[in-house]
């Protein structure tokens, strides 16, 4: 997979932003100190744009004529419309009922096809794959793919290329895209560096699944402020044993604690972050002194909330 990431590296260089690590003296404790690495400063607001576009280049134009399909929340089908438009091609993006309405809008802003069908990510990916066999069109999943973890994983690489002496990366895990691409470089690169899940209370298939040792999913969960990292991962994703191999352990944050990460970041830096992103800075102060004298880099993975959900955690 070092490989992989690498070459993805140069195969989406050209089209992606080398993200900042803004230094976060206010999370400092015990002489260390902690980056946050600012992926909802990626082009679409968040770092999926890394791993479509890695999967869509990958592809032959003439896979990309025949049509390309894929299912996603928001930040993942804003990623897919942009890679088409940078390679060309048919694109038609399968959505739940409940994909937020500022995310839906952003994607009108490109030249794609919509489906809604289900109330998950999980029941809406599994429709989409389906569409996808029966118009034999190209599958391009949001976490299930070699060449979309690859993607993913140049944030890792990106961390580790500013900051090689990092000791802790902090990632948030729904399907386990982004935290298996990461582990899988800085695993490569510097083993000793711990990699740290962080998933909200109320969706921790990814952790459940890899404390019982088994694909754990749960039925009708409760909802999140992290809505794009909701919904599970399905039975066969290559992201489970990554995350079993390569993770070095999890964190859960609480509902409440997810909405003070989010206030915080608009108040102490000035930055807008989605709720996704606010559990891997809330997993992060709520164990605090653990990190305390060592280097970290919190990822925050994306900026794509609406004011209707951000306004009352202000």
């Amino acid at each position: 997979m070092q490989q992989q990431i690498a070459r993805a590296a140069e195969r989406i260089g050209p089209h992606i932003l080398h993200t900042p690590l803004l230094r976060s003296r206010y999370l400092e404790a015990g002489g260390g100190r902690v980056y946050l690495k600012l992926e909802n400063e990626q082009h679409t607001g968040s770092f999926k744009a890394r791993g479509a576009l890695n999967k869509v280049l990958s592809l032959s134009s003439a896979e990309r004529r025949r049509g390309l399909l894929t299912a996603s929340t928001g930040n993942h089908a804003l990623g897919f419309a942009r890679a088409l438009d940078i390679a060309g091609g048919r694109g038609l993006i399968c959505l739940p009922e409940n994909a937020q309405r500022a995310k839906v809008e952003a994607l009108r802003h490109y030249d794609v096809e919509l489906a809604f069908h289900g109330n998950d990510c999980l029941e809406t990916e599994l429709y989409a794959k389906q569409l996808a066999e029966e118009q034999g069109m190209a599958w391009v999943s949001p976490y299930n793919d070699s060449m979309v973890i690859a993607g993913q994983g140049t944030v890792g690489k990106e961390i580790l290329d500013d900051v090689p002496e990092v000791d802790a990366v902090l990632a948030t895990v729904g399907g386990g895209g982004l935290i298996s691409g990461i582990a899988s470089w800085v695993k490569s690169v510097r083993p000793q560096t711990e990699v740290i899940g962080c998933l909200p209370e109320n969706a921790p298939e990814m952790y459940l699944s890899v404390q019982r040792g088994e694909h754990v999913a749960l039925d009708d969960p409760p909802d999140t402020l992290s809505d794009g990292s909701a919904g599970g991962f399905e039975p066969d994703s290559i992201t489970f044993p990554i995350c079993r191999e390569k993770v070095d352990g999890f964190i859960l944050a609480s509902e409440q604690e997810i909405a003070d990460a989010i206030r915080w970041a608009a108040e102490k830096h000035h930055k807008i972050i989605e709720g996704a992103a606010g559990v891997a800075l809330a997993a992060f102060m709520k164990y605090r002194e653990r990190f305390a004298g060592r280097t970290v880099a919190i990822v925050i993975c994306g900026g794509n909330i609406s004011l209707q959900k951000l306004k009352p955690l202000l």
